[in-house]
């Protein structure tokens, strides 16, 4: 793996605990580490599992290579037999957890990691740092994906966001339900629909407005949209159509009263004979500010930083816990950081119609299954060989019926409990 990749992928704190662990013979105690959230974030009703298929993959290529390990060597962050211990690194533990588009709500136990202590331990940073950004892009993206009501998504938010987490933002995003991302390498890496259009600057570039729209259109032909407000929006309105005809795909707007701005534009598209021509949105959008113009003429929203800094709530605030040793439950005892002992188990239950009701929580142990219960945990990692993981299309439909399960209430985006309750069976 690269430098980079390292420095972002891996903990000092880590590789003391490995170094410290090697030296007194605990390394390789058999040890389960969980992946839960205390609580969800503040006005959240529900979490999503997002990045799952990008952490195996990493998980799949961890290495240290010789550089890096000789910068540790030099700065005394590990000693000779660390070194040798992170030269020879592959995990080969298990890997179990929710599937990519699952639902998770307080102490689901959305990741479970077993095998030895180290090389459980030094995968934490990995781990927190791959699921709490693209769930917390997810969450967010759902949220716009409800507000949205069926109307499409475009994810443009890669200039908000560092390099490397615009490409995974889009793919949350898409999972989310958005239909689109502006961000090509994300197209070409995760076979993501892209799309785009001008910018102002292209407008300004030219003598005038129409000459810009006419060059842009001589390009794409009218299956193209066309930014019109630079200038004066109705102007632009009129020179796009004067310009493209009456059957031009999509006009736009990028700033002003969008509620206002919508209506009117409809109004004189029609006027124009434009009746079919679509009206795009952007410029700052979250979930209120799409769910605000659900009355209006809108056919597609573009969102930028709301959905990749997560609306909000840039992380979902999961945790990497130890839970057991050597088969025996260890609990930390902190003061609102308490930990549950114990690897658990967790279903979901349904009603016949197959609404969400609980989720139900077991630690050493399995629940004991009703009729219309759902086992939440599928395996990923098989001593240190991944399995074979469901495509992205695939995660991304089974957020679309894990959404459609809950309580329409759930679904709401004023704050309030959870979409289900929780409950955590205590240990016999």
């Amino acid at each position: 793996m690269s430098t980079l990749r390292t420095a972002l992928l891996t903990d000092h704190y880590e590789l003391t605990m490995v170094s410290a662990a090697l030296r007194d013979g605990t390394a390789d105690r058999r040890c389960v580490f969980e992946v839960f959230s205390r609580r969800l974030p503040a006005g959240r009703r529900y979490g999503v599992v997002a990045g799952t298929g990008r952490l195996i993959e990493l998980i799949r290529e961890f290495r240290f290579d010789e550089a890096e390990v000789e910068f540790l060597l030099r700065t005394g962050v590990v000693d000779e037999q660390a070194a040798a211990w992170l030269r020879d690194y592959r995990f080969t533990g298990d890997i179990d957890g929710y599937a990519e588009g699952e639902l998770f709500f307080p102490n689901s136990p959305v990741l479970t990691v077993s095998g030895g202590f180290a090389e459980c331990v030094v995968l934490e940073t990995l781990v927190l740092s791959v699921l709490n950004h693209d769930s917390a892009v997810a969450a967010a993206a759902a949220r716009m994906v409800t507000a949205a009501r069926g109307r499409t998504l475009i994810e443009m938010g890669g200039r908000r966001a560092h390099e490397a987490a615009a490409v995974a933002a889009a793919r949350a995003a898409y999972l989310a339900g958005f239909s689109f991302t502006s961000n090509l390498e994300a197209g070409r890496r995760y076979g993501i629909p892209t799309a785009g259009t001008a910018a102002h600057a292209f407008t300004l570039l030219h003598d005038d407005e129409r000459a810009a729209f006419a060059s842009q259109v001589a390009k794409l032909g009218k299956n193209t949209t066309l930014l019109v407000d630079t200038y004066d929006i109705s102007q632009g309105i009129h020179n796009a159509i004067a310009v493209a005809g009456p059957d031009l795909r999509a006009i736009r707007i990028d700033s002003g009263d969008l509620a206002v701005i919508a209506q009117q534009s409809r109004e004189l598209l029609d006027s124009l004979g434009a009746t079919e021509t679509k009206i795009i949105v952007s410029g700052d959008l979250d979930e209120y500010a799409i769910a605000a113009l659900a009355a209006e003429p809108v056919d597609m929203y573009g969102a930028g930083t709301a959905v990749v800094t997560g609306s909000g709530a840039p992380t979902v605030g999961l945790v990497y816990k130890l839970v057991e040793v050597e088969g025996r439950p260890v609990v930390k005892r902190s003061e609102q950081k308490a930990t549950i002992g114990g690897r658990k188990t967790a279903v979901r239950r349904h009603k016949p119609t197959g609404t969400a009701t609980e989720e139900v929580i077991v630690p050493q142990g399995v629940p004991e299954r009703q009729a219309n219960d759902r086992l939440l945990q599928r395996r990923y990692v098989v001593a240190g060989e991944p399995v074979e993981l469901p495509t992205l299309p695939e995660s991304r439909e089974h957020l679309r019926e894990c959404l459609i399960s809950i309580p329409w209430e759930g679904l709401k985006l004023s704050g309030g409990d959870p979409a289900i309750p929780v409950t955590v069976v205590p240990a016999e």
